[in-house]
């Protein structure tokens, strides 16, 4: 069941949608209970694959798929009561961030907490442009959208 309270788990789910699930599996759930808007996009060169994103009442939950239907990142905004590890959330300051966690890496216009690569903050712009360290970051900028994928592939530790 979709819960826009359940807890964010790297890796893993948002609200209860889960990775790598098929989005046949929550379809009937959603239309019957949100807003939904279904949006296609094509990726960035030289991939060029067809993949759809939803967005259940105004972005408070997103999710995007492959052309299969299998569910690739989950996302929510400032509206999402969920939090992760029950101390970050969607909307906090940049200030408590770095209050709450031990580091902050700036990866592609995302920020990376306490190396976990499954999780990620967006910057906001321009910010997501502009920033090479995180002392650019104003403290009292406000991160409005949390993302759970597996991102591994950026993490050092595996090259």
């Amino acid at each position: 069941m979709i819960d826009f309270n359940a807890d964010i788990i790297s890796y893993k789910s948002i609200g209860n949608i889960e990775l790598a699930h098929h989005v046949d599996y929550y379809l009937d759930e959603i239309y019957r209970n949100f807003v939904v808007k279904i949006k296609e996009y094509m990726t960035a060169f030289p991939f060029s694959e067809k993949m759809y994103g939803y967005s259940l009442n105004n972005g408070t939950l997103i999710f995007s798929t492959d052309s299969d239907g299998k569910i690739i990142s989950v996302g929510c905004n400032q509206n999402y009561k969920g939090k992760y590890k029950n101390k970050l959330y969607a909307g906090i300051t940049m200030r408590e961030l770095t209050l709450l966690t031990n580091s902050q890496r700036i990866l592609n216009g995302t920020l990376i907490v306490n190396e976990d690569y499954g999780m990620s903050f967006t910057l906001p712009s321009p910010y997501d442009e502009i920033a090479d360290y995180i002392e650019h970051i104003p403290l009292d900028l406000k991160l409005n959208e949390i993302y759970i994928s597996d991102e591994s592939f950026w993490d050092p530790k595996n090259k």
